[in-house]
């Protein structure tokens, strides 16, 4: 089921990481990690990382992440990295989204700089 729009001023960090965990599980995105990023970044709120099994399914999930944020929070998020397909960076503002595709991830394991403390693996409480 898919969440309700809701006006710019009206959205929290959390609203907007649970639309986008809800957008990558709809759209078949593998080893999903959210890292809470509070009082360790001033960049954002929370991270995500997550994998897409080709090049092809990394731009597909990107591409319709942001294009459901722009339809449900009025958000024009930043995306770099689509033209190669490798590792696609989305910054929604309180949210950063890092989709790679499997071997680029393992190679720049950029999550290891967050861990052990706040990260979760296959988040299971999808709002």
């Amino acid at each position: 089921m898919s969440p309700a729009v809701v006006s710019a001023e009206a959205y929290t960090a959390e609203d907007l990481l649970a639309r986008v965990l809800f957008s990558l599980n709809e759209d078949k995105a593998e080893d999903i990690v959210q890292i809470d990023l509070r009082g360790r970044s001033d960049v954002a709120y929370y991270m995500v990382i997550c994998s897409g099994r080709s090049s092809r399914q990394v731009v597909a999930i990107s591409e319709k992440l942001v294009d459901r944020m722009k339809q449900e929070f009025h958000l024009a998020a930043k995306m770099e990295g689509k033209e190669t397909g490798d590792w696609v960076l989305i910054d929604a503002g309180d949210v950063i989204v890092h989709v790679f595709r499997p071997g680029v991830r393992e190679f720049y394991q950029i999550e290891k700089m967050w861990f052990p403390s706040d990260a979760h693996r296959n988040p299971s409480a999808i709002v």
